[in-house]
């Protein structure tokens, strides 16, 4: 039995635009855009696909699933984003691990922390 391939799948009322942020964010790459859709997946090496899905509605309330994104600065990765249209929100910390809450341009919640 093969494990299932993962997909994160992200609602957005301007994909396109979304997919710049993340595509930029995450070093990936876009691969398709059909309709309402935009895929991107990684330049190099393997890791899920991210699909940005075109929706109606904007975005309501937290994220119940959100992505942490692991680099080894910070600080550097928080200016980085900041510069590419993502907002910092805030920080958290428990016990040795700590990391910085960013949203996206659309109000999206993802964590920066250390690799």
């Amino acid at each position: 039995m093969t494990s299932p391939q993962l997909v994160l799948v992200l609602d957005s009322t301007d994909p396109a635009a979304l997919a710049e942020f993340w595509a930029s964010a995450l070093h990936y790459r876009r691969r398709d855009a059909v309709e309402q859709y935009e895929v991107l997946v990684p330049i190099e090496g393997e890791g899920p696909a991210l699909l940005i899905q075109g929706v109606a509605e904007p975005k309501q309330g937290k994220n119940r699933m959100h992505l942490d994104l692991h680099v080894p600065d910070v600080a550097a990765e928080v200016e980085r984003l900041v510069a590419l249209g993502a907002t910092r929100e805030g920080e958290g910390e428990i016990g040795p691990i700590s990391w910085v809450r960013m949203v996206d341009p659309e109000g999206n919640e993802f964590d920066l922390a250390t690799t």
